[in-house]
């Protein structure tokens, strides 16, 4: 066997077992009905899983069938439409815990290895690489999606809530989704963002977060730019876009400007941003430092809760 293909088989074998398929069912004219199936990954040893909010939603009955086709009910602890993040529950035993990683630490052109069932074929297994980091993601339902992972790994309904995992066999993001119509195109939410929210939902059941309404791409930030202004920045966030009536687009950034800092704080990805993007500063004025051209500028800017 080639080295290539040793990589993957490893990488498999060692999260497999972890991933589940997830069947929903609905309350139709008074009767449970089958209303879709995703994917999901066990994360910790007392049976918590990660999936997507979409997959989830609106669920009044969840089956959840481990790698031995084993099938116990599954309890919704929370969900984040913001992120497509949900956290569900099982109360069983003989499962193994998936090793989750560091998202922060991918580089573009990196192996990933997508592990999910699509169309309820359990555990099929895709490869690709990062094609990009950082990436905003606004999703059918019209909400943005920050920290998103893109690669080439095919994916397909039903690969919903699975892992991206590296070739250390650790998860580094959760498959969320696809571009209908494109070719070679899918996404993940970072697992560093999953872990916060899932620190949330576990806690509260629910995700309170600031929200800027900005769509933002991850850049590496010129050396000259970086010498003049003694940065402590590596990158940059990109401003690709702003939504209609946002907090961003309220104040004075502009498309084309690169956050570098909010409040006292360095911010070289799209993650550190989000974590950065408290409860505490909902409706606060704060400060968002960006480079326009070859200016750096303060810009204050109000955060607010985005209603759920």
């Amino acid at each position: 066997m080639d080295h290539f293909s040793e990589i993957i088989v490893s990488t498999v074998e060692k999260t497999k077992s972890a991933v589940v398929k997830i069947d929903v069912f609905k309350k139709k004219d008074g009767k449970i009905q089958p209303a879709g199936s995703g994917s999901g990954f066990i994360f910790s040893s007392d049976g918590y899983i990660f999936t997507n909010s979409h997959v989830v939603k609106g669920a009044d009955k969840i089956s959840v069938f481990l790698e031995d086709n084993t099938q116990t009910e599954g309890f919704i602890i929370g969900t984040d439409p913001d992120t497509d993040i949900a956290v569900i529950k099982i109360y069983t035993s003989g499962y193994s815990v998936a090793n989750l990683g560091d998202s922060s630490k991918l580089k573009i052109g990196q192996l990933v290895v997508a592990i999910g069932n699509p169309y309820g074929f359990q555990h099929t297994v895709t490869s690709g690489v990062v094609s990009a980091l950082g990436r905003t993601l606004k999703t059918d339902s019209g909400r943005l999606v920050d920290d998103v992972i893109q690669s080439d790994a095919a994916l397909n309904p039903g690969n919903s809530g699975g892992p991206m995992v590296n070739s250390d066999a650790q998860v580094i993001g959760v498959n969320t989704a696809i571009i209908q119509g494109a070719q070679g195109l899918s996404f993940a939410v970072s697992i560093n963002t999953a872990k916060e929210i899932a620190g949330h939902l576990i806690k509260d059941g629910k995700v309170s977060k600031a929200y800027l309404g900005v769509v933002l791409q991850e850049i590496t930030l010129n050396q000259r730019i970086i010498n003049f202004y003694g940065l402590a920045n590596s990158k940059g966030l990109f401003v690709v876009s702003m939504e209609n009536g946002s907090p961003a687009q309220q104040s004075q950034l502009l498309g084309g400007d690169v956050i570098v800092g909010f409040e006292d704080s360095v911010v070289n990805s799209t993650s550190e941003l989000y974590r950065l993007l408290g409860k505490d500063q909902i409706n606060k004025k704060s400060k968002l430092s960006v480079i326009r051209n070859t200016r750096k500028l303060d810009i204050d800017v109000v955060p607010q809760l985005l209603a759920a």
